[in-house]
């Protein structure tokens, strides 16, 4: 049974019957606060809904972007991954009626349309309008710090996703495998403050049935193997002895649009964690606070809630890429293509408005 798909209509649910109507920057929402969702892995099982169709490969291009610690908007466009676009444009659209500028060259503003094009294709303009400041992939990969403990000014940068590989290698049961995008410093530079602003890690030691199983899919009943020491050929055959869970935490959720996109994200960060530490993917947890609907979204998510969910699909990843060396090794060794999803039985696209 999909139970994922089925949790996640539950709590559509629960914002249209329980929820609280709001007046926002950006429209008018129903919201609930305090909700989590949790996916146990198993059976090679990718937790992607299929309540409606996802946009798997706009899902790999921003984790990617956000791993190699980019915070430019063109490269997601030529990547045709535009889930960016509508906090760039605003931005565009904030700051030209606050200086009352001009960039069309015919006395008005860009369309979205064009604005978007000439992020595209003009890499001055891009430069300025597609730089989206210090958000995820810059904390993730280099948060910024002013040491001035020492009579001078001194700047550094920390490598979160470094560190925390790091740790896990050497200091698997620490309870500080944290990651934060909650830069205090520099949400004012950020053209939007983080809405997933943390996750943190977790592993455990596998029984040994737990690991045999991830050899064979078959019980282990000791035959076959003459006097070799099983667990000695389990290590030999680098059969992971621990396994990995991801938890989440989110200020602010866009339910019908954001969150699946949010759950697949994190749960192939954990997928890619797991690999290069050698460790099996366990539990997805998300926490989150102010869960919401837009009112322009309720059409939308009442068909949605009327399908039956399908089987989960299954991730499959090349063996091209380079899972043993630094983060960097890694995103510099892979492709979005890198990364299917096979076994994807789906219902079709829900048109959903994104309110920016």
């Amino acid at each position: 049974m999909n139970q994922l798909d089925l949790d996640y209509q539950n709590l559509l649910r629960d914002i249209l019957e329980n929820g609280v109507e709001k007046n926002t920057r950006n429209g008018q929402t129903i919201s609930v606060f305090g909700r989590s969702i949790r996916y146990k892995f198993k059976d090679g099982k990718f937790p992607l809904l299929t309540t409606k169709k996802m946009y798997f490969k706009g899902i790999v291009t921003e984790l990617l972007w956000f791993l190699r610690g980019s915070t430019q908007g063109q490269e997601l466009i030529k990547d045709n991954c535009h889930i960016w676009d509508g906090d760039m444009y605003a931005n565009y659209i904030k700051v030209m009626k606050f200086n009352k500028e001009d960039l069309s060259g015919n006395g008005s503003l860009l369309s979205k349309e064009e604005f978007i094009n000439k992020i595209k294709t003009d890499n001055e303009f891009a430069e300025k309008w597609g730089a989206l400041g210090p958000v995820y992939g810059k904390q993730w990969r280099g948060w910024r710090t002013i040491d001035d403990s020492e009579m001078r000014i001194h700047t550094y940068e920390t490598d979160q996703i470094s560190n925390l590989i790091e740790q896990l290698k050497t200091n698997p049961d620490s309870r500080r495998l944290l990651v934060s995008a909650w830069n205090v410093g520099e949400l004012g530079k950020m053209t939007l403050p983080p809405c997933h602003y943390g996750f943190q890690v977790y592993t455990r030691e596998l029984s040994f049935h737990e690991r045999w199983s991830l050899y064979s899919d078959k019980p282990y009943d000791g035959n076959g193997l003459g006097m070799i020491n099983t667990l000695d050929f389990l290590d030999d055959n680098e059969i992971p002895k621990r396994a990995i869970s991801l938890m989440w935490n989110q200020r602010s959720v866009d339910t019908p649009l954001g969150l699946p996109f949010n759950i697949a994200s994190y749960a192939l960060l954990l997928e890619i964690i797991g690999k290069m530490v050698n460790m099996v993917p366990d539990e997805l947890i998300g926490n989150m606070g102010d869960c919401h609907i837009y009112r322009n979204q309720i059409d939308g998510i009442k068909e949605q809630l009327t399908r039956e969910p399908y089987p989960l699909p299954k991730l499959e990843i090349s063996n091209n890429i380079n899972f043993d060396g630094t983060i960097d090794d890694f995103v510099d060794s892979c492709l979005t293509s890198d990364f299917q999803i096979s076994e994807y039985d789906s219902h079709p696209t829900i048109k959903i408005p994104l309110s920016n």
